[in-house]
C-alpha cells in the first residue's frame, strides 16, 4: 500500500482546485545527490521577460526540457525544450508514480538565495493541458509557497521541504494564483522542477 497515495492526502485548497503535498518522497542523501547533479549539469540560463517592450534578464535561472523540442512561451519570450538528462528522467518516473499522471516536459528554476522569488501568477498558458496536473519538486533551501484565490482573495501557504513533491491540478490554475515570496533569511539556493504536459 502506498502511504503517499492521494487517498491519504488532504487537498490544501478549500475550493476551486486541487493541491496535494506529498512531503519528502526520498531520503536526505538522495535529495542531496539530485540537488548537486541538477545544480552542476542542467543548462541554466537567466530567465528573460519582455515587459512594456523592455527586455529584462532575471537573476533567477531557468531551463526547459521535454520529450520533444517543445516551444514554451511566457512573459513574451519563447524557450525550446532540451532533451531529458538521466537525472530528470529518473525524477520524472518517480513523479509519475507518486501522482499517477504522465508528463512530457519540465520547467526548472534555480533561486540562488531568498532574495530571488516569483510574483503572483498562474500557469495557464494555452499550450499547457487544460486543468492538467503540474508537479513541483523542491531541492535545496526550504521556502514558503503561497496560494491566493483570484476572486475571493482567500489564501493558504506551506513550507516546501528539500526532496518534497507537490501537485497542482484540476481548476487550480483557473481560479488560484501562486507565488514564492522573497525572504532575506534564506541564504542557500533552491532548485524547483515543475513537470507539466504540453499539448502539441
Amino acid at each position: 500500500m502506498d502511504l503517499f497515495s492521494e487517498n491519504q492526502i488532504t487537498n490544501l485548497l478549500p475550493y476551486d482546485g486541487t493541491v496535494f503535498y506529498y512531503g519528502t518522497v526520498m531520503t536526505q542523501a538522495e535529495a542531496n545527490h539530485y540537488f548537486n547533479e541538477l545544480f552542476n549539469s542542467i543548462e541554466w540560463k537567466n530567465d528573460e521577460a519582455i515587459v512594456f517592450g523592455k527586455h529584462i534578464l532575471t537573476n533567477r535561472k531557468v531551463a526547459w526540457y521535454g520529450d520533444k523540442d517543445f516551444d514554451y512561451t511566457y512573459s513574451n519570450t519563447t524557450k525550446k525544450a532540451l532533451p531529458w538528462t538521466k537525472e530528470l528522467l529518473a525524477l520524472k518516473q518517480l513523479t509519475e508514480e507518486k501522482t499517477e499522471t504522465t508528463y512530457n516536459s519540465c520547467l526548472l528554476n534555480l533561486y540562488h538565495d531568498g532574495n530571488e522569488g516569483m510574483a503572483w501568477h498562474s500557469d495557464s498558458e494555452k499550450m499547457l493541458q487544460k486543468n492538467g496536473a503540474i508537479a513541483s519538486f523542491t531541492f535545496g533551501a526550504e521556502r514558503k509557497f503561497a496560494f491566493k484565490h483570484k476572486a475571493t482573495k482567500d489564501g493558504t501557504s506551506l513550507i516546501l521541504e528539500h526532496g518534497s513533491l507537490l501537485v497542482m491540478k484540476d481548476e487550480t490554475q483557473t481560479h488560484w494564483l501562486h507565488r514564492l515570496p522573497p525572504t532575506t533569511t534564506i541564504k542557500r539556493p533552491r532548485i524547483n522542477l515543475t513537470f507539466r504536459t504540453i499539448m502539441a
